[in-house]
């Protein structure tokens, strides 16, 4: 049997747990938003040694919920990107565990070329082989001044032996 069937049929018997995911040091949490506004920054699910990181839209949003860099998009992005980051760390991933982004771009025709430039450099940067699926989509952001928005999704297995390579 294959690590994929052997997977599957971990998951099919196995308990499913969730919770919130959280990183204040990046993002402030959705109750600082209005309501009836409510969401989690991203969802954790624990499925027999498999993990999956649910993460909502971020953006370039600071610690405090203030939108910043604005009219940069370049800028916008890498705190995007930092964000997420962040997020994957506090629950012991990374951008190696990333297997879907959905990006939002407020003006894909103006802003494209720029977005897949920055995209490009920064999966590099963290050495990513292979490249994550991804999908971008025009869209009304949730605030006027956001230029992009990203959702994530990530899986990794927390069963491994702790000496094990990646």
């Amino acid at each position: 049997m294959n690590a994929f069937a052997d997977i599957l049929e971990t998951i099919a018997h196995a308990p499913i747990e969730k919770r919130a995911m959280t990183n204040h040091g990046v993002l402030n949490e959705a109750y600082h938003y209005a309501k009836p506004s409510s969401f989690a920054r991203g969802m954790r699910i624990d499925i027999g040694g498999v993990c999956i990181l649910l993460i909502s839209g971020t953006a370039s949003i600071d610690e405090n919920g203030v939108s910043v860099h604005i009219g940069d998009f370049e800028k916008q992005m890498r705190r995007t990107y930092d964000n997420i980051t962040g997020l994957l760390k506090s629950e012991g991933a990374t951008w190696h565990d990333i297997v879907r982004t959905t990006c939002y771009l407020r003006d894909i025709d103006r802003d494209y070329d720029e977005f897949n430039r920055i995209r490009t450099e920064f999966f590099k940067e963290q050495g990513l082989d292979p490249l994550p699926a991804s999908t971008g989509i025009q869209a009304h952001l949730c605030r006027p001044e956001l230029l992009i928005e990203i959702e994530a999704i990530a899986m990794f297995r927390t069963d491994k032996p702790k000496d094990a390579k990646e």
